[in-house]
């Protein structure tokens, strides 16, 4: 199967048989911004969850969490936020249609602040999953999860493959990285070696570039780890797995929400299989799907949570 299809079927399976909250292709390190992106996260919820849920159904900005934007005395966006003015105003105005974030207009200024507490501990555990069905072709997988293992920037870390795992698959990658083989046609897991857990309060060794002689790397420290853990997250809250359906007239859309096309009979990348260089596409509205009803009903992830502003204030009214 390819590596596509292949991971949208892991991510229903771990819909189905874990109480995560599932993304796909979110990035997965600090010091080098994009230098690595991770095929499946699991955010496994904690004690503070529900608080987490009752707030917004959508990613709340980093930029707003990481801002001096408390709970008590409103603030000027531009004095409380680490970026231009141009950014904070705009990061401050989605905070506030979130309704993480509350306005008011007083002495000449708009001023924000915190509609609610974030419960920090909203989340448990992240859990890291490297999609090789085919280890027989596997690419980058080593670097890979040499660099997640010693980051450390997820709890655990797992490669899931649809090959036969040998001991020499074994030795090539880090011993704390489990290993799964996945069936998905079965939708059946044989965990060949269970994750070890790794440390996100530990200071972590990120790569950052390679040359033939050496590797430069980064040293990571937990505050930076914590930050960027955070902001995974909230990414993969917001965001979730299930891609938009082909725009064709053989696009359709499988029970759980996988795009498929009923020309060729399989599961499709609609980013990379459809348009014009498929020589069976005709251009058509997407296939209807509600997304976010399937998401809501497999998962903790709330879809239309009440909200917890004490006002809805939106920034126009000040414009």
């Amino acid at each position: 199967m390819r590596e596509y299809a292949f991971e949208l079927a892991l991510c229903v399976h771990l819909e189905a048989t874990t109480e995560w909250v599932v993304a796909r292709q979110l990035g997965g390190s600090v010091a080098h911004p994009g230098g690595r992106i991770v095929d499946v996260v699991g955010v496994v919820p904690g004690a503070g969850f529900d608080r987490r849920a009752a707030i917004t159904a959508e990613t709340i900005p980093p930029l707003a969490l990481e801002s001096d934007v408390g709970v008590g005395a409103a603030v000027r966006p531009e004095r409380a936020f680490h970026c231009s003015s141009q950014v904070a105003r705009r990061v401050a105005d989605r905070a506030v249609e979130l309704g993480f974030f509350e306005a008011e207009h007083r002495g000449g200024h708009r001023r924000v602040r915190r509609a609610v507490r974030y419960p920090d501990d909203w989340f448990a555990e992240l859990v890291a999953v490297e999609n090789k069905p085919d280890l027989g072709s596997p690419g980058d997988l080593e670097s890979q999860l040499r660099t997640d293992a010693s980051l450390g920037l997820f709890d655990r870390v797992v490669l899931a493959t649809e090959s036969y795992v040998t001991r020499a698959h074994l030795n090539r990658i880090p011993d704390a990285v489990g290993v799964w083989r996945f069936d998905p046609d079965e939708r059946e897991t044989e965990v060949v070696r269970e994750p070890e857990p790794l440390s996100p309060t530990a200071t972590g060794v990120e790569p950052v570039d390679s040359h033939p002689l050496r590797t430069d790397v980064a040293f990571v420290s937990p505050e930076e780890k914590a930050r960027v853990r955070r902001r995974v997250a909230e990414r993969a809250y917001g965001k979730g797995w299930r891609p938009e359906p082909p725009g064709c007239v053989h696009g359709a859309v499988t029970a759980d929400g996988r795009p498929y096309c009923e020309q060729f009979a399989r599961v499709v990348d609609p980013g990379a299989d459809c348009g014009e260089g498929c020589s069976a596409f005709a251009a058509a509205d997407p296939p209807a799907v509600d997304r976010r009803a399937l998401r809501d009903a497999r998962t903790p992830w709330v879809a239309d949570p009440e909200g917890v502003a004490r006002t809805q204030s939106g920034l126009d009214r000040f414009s």
